[in-house]
């Protein structure tokens, strides 16, 4: 039934009246205090508890933080807690190993337990039209083991979640999703885009709409996409890529409906990441003002899926108020994806000096410059033309403001700028040329992926040059950054959201050279997954970017397999750039 259009006129009045009052509202709002803190959860709190008290029983050797704030009461908090603190003590605040295990054991459904295996229904083990430009039947063969990967992968959030929401951290949405692997038993927002990409090329278009409606979900009930779809992950996003993911479903399926529901959810978001603490305006030397986004976590705490490790990373800050602007660049690092990295670092050697707040960074603005030409799209499909208006206006303001803030003409390439002072960012900030990051990331080329960026040829050219001069490209991808820090996005990894947004934006430029390039990226890409997988037998979250078939290393965890993203992207790649007959996928 066709919608009033007294009505639709309504909504689209209300979508525009509410961005404008927003716009209008952080204009005069001041953001000169410490930063807002998100409360939790009474179970997470106690949950942390139970994590410091699991480190000193049972010590550091391969302990994972994460599991114990994943763990699911069996009873009342109140019962659990009062048993908690009835075990014997010794003087460290540790138990004994056998106490401490009869206790979870007890009180506890196990790490993962509450969520369910669940079976896709419109999973088919070889769909019609699958990667037709695939030639090389090695290649194929391989690419339906990757699709049939999704079985492994699809989960549903568990009865008695529902039934008692306050017994888990884990959050009641209402469809199934795809979760990355190994010790991320949960849906996540950035990597969603990539397992969407990848379902879309398995025509598992309703596994995808349900990611997605999860994902509003999140929006309606928090006002924006939570990092995951924990209880503890409440106090801060990811990058911002649902209307991306909105935006292709709707180019695969044509389903208007679906981007007529989606639209005053991405509406919202937009006005989550350009308001507030996560708005800062620069003026150029035109004395032009420019609105720009950074990251900026709700949280000075230690994170709670990683505390004991936060806790002693900042075991030699003495002030209080310096711990917690530590933990909150810790969070607000956490927000980026890129957690961590020398990119956040004033002193790269130094891990206490993360300043993410006062960064902004090239590639948040450039998924915002995304999310807005997708919504001025996806509104005038549905016919909206006031809201389509609306967003094409805000599209070419930031088009401009990266232009103006992040570009490097010299280098070829867009920087990440460095805030002078973030104690009140309510007032403009004049641009300086010293304060762009020289430093070389991969980050630097992300804008490549925008189509108002990589249509313009001469320009796309001359950034393709400073990529393959930059020193990122190596024998299996583009690695994260120059400086080998031991980070996980750090040198040597490679990961497949960069190798992907990079490819691609070469790929559909006007550029023949960038266009090779961006192939070529590709099929280093497949090639060294294709390797570590006949290797190992799994697909790796990241990988070693020097040698073909390694997967990576670093960071706070062991690595991780599954893995969401990086089978969407080698189907993705596949159904790009195909893989002809006579084309060696050995290394």
């Amino acid at each position: 039934m066709a919608d009033s259009p007294l009505l639709f006129t309504l909504a689209s009045f209300f979508l525009l009246s509410t961005l404008i009052f927003s716009s209008a509202m952080t204009v005069t709002k001041a953001s000169c205090d410490s930063g807002p803190v998100k409360p939790t959860t009474p179970l997470v709190t106690f949950l942390e508890q139970l994590q410091q008290t699991a480190l000193t029983t049972f010590g550091k050797t391969h302990f994972d933080p994460k599991l114990y704030v994943d763990l699911a009461l069996k009873s009342e908090l109140s019962l659990t807690q009062h048993a908690f603190h009835k075990l014997p003590r010794s003087a460290n605040g540790s138990t004994s190993a056998s106490d401490l295990n009869e206790f979870l054991h007890d009180y506890f459904e196990g790490a993962g337990d509450d969520v369910v295996l669940a079976q896709p229904e419109d999973y088919v083990p070889e769909p019609e039209g699958f990667l037709p430009k695939v030639k090389n039947p090695e290649v194929r063969a391989w690419a339906l083991e990757i699709h049939s990967l999704w079985k492994n992968l699809t989960r549903k959030v568990g009865g008695g979640v529902h039934k008692r929401p306050e017994f888990h951290t884990l959050l009641p949405l209402p469809e199934q999703f795809i979760i990355p692997g190994s010790r991320f038993r949960e849906v996540y927002y950035w990597d969603s885009y990539w397992v969407i990409r990848g379902l879309l090329v398995s025509k598992m278009y309703d596994t995808a709409k349900a990611i997605v409606t999860n994902l509003i979900f999140l929006i309606e009930e928090y006002g924006y996409v939570l990092n995951g779809a924990r209880a503890y992950y409440t106090n801060r996003s990811q990058p911002p890529l649902l209307s991306a993911m909105v935006s292709e479903i709707y180019k695969r399926t044509g389903d208007l409906e679906f981007a007529r529901k989606a639209l005053p959810a991405l509406v919202k978001e937009h006005e989550f990441w350009n308001s507030g603490i996560h708005k800062v305006v620069i003026q150029d030397d035109q004395a032009c003002n420019h609105t720009l986004s950074r990251y900026y976590a709700m949280w000075n705490q230690p994170r709670p899926e990683s505390s004991t490790t936060d806790m002693e990373l900042a075991s030699k800050i003495e002030s209080v108020s310096e711990k917690q602007r530590f933990y909150r660049e810790v969070a607000s690092t956490a927000e980026t994806g890129w957690d961590f990295s020398t990119r956040w670092m004033r002193n790269h050697s130094d891990f206490t000096t993360l300043s993410t707040t006062s960064i902004l960074p090239v590639d948040l603005n450039v998924l915002i410059l995304g999310m807005e030409h997708d919504i001025a799209f996806l509104a005038k499909v549905i016919g909206d033309s006031s809201i389509s208006d609306h967003f094409l206006k805000a599209s070419k303001a930031r088009h401009k403001a990266i232009k103006s803030v992040f570009w490097n003409a010299k280098k070829g390439q867009w920087l990440d700028y460095w805030l002078n002072d973030i104690t009140c960012i309510s007032e403009p900030q004049t641009w300086e040329a010293r304060n762009q990051n020289q430093n070389v990331f991969a980050s630097n080329f992300i804008p490549l992926w925008i189509e108002s960026l990589y249509s313009d040829t001469s320009m796309v050219e001359k950034v393709t040059r400073s990529l393959q001069s930059s020193g990122l490209l190596h024998a299996a991808g583009i690695a994260t950054s120059l400086t080998n820090s031991g980070q996980q996005w750090d040198f040597p990894n490679g990961w497949a959201p960069i190798q992907h947004m990079i490819a691609e934006g070469l790929a559909r430029s006007g550029s023949k050279e960038a266009k090779l390039v961006g192939e070529d990226i590709a099929v280093r890409w497949i090639r060294t997954n294709y390797k570590a997988y006949k290797k190992t037998g799994v697909m790796h979250e990241k990988y070693d970017v020097q040698k073909c078939g390694e997967f990576g290393g670093g960071g706070e965890y062991v690595p991780q397999t599954g893995f969401g993203w990086s089978n969407g992207l080698v189907l993705t790649f596949l159904e790009e750039f195909g893989w002809p007959q006579d084309r060696k996928i050995d290394c």
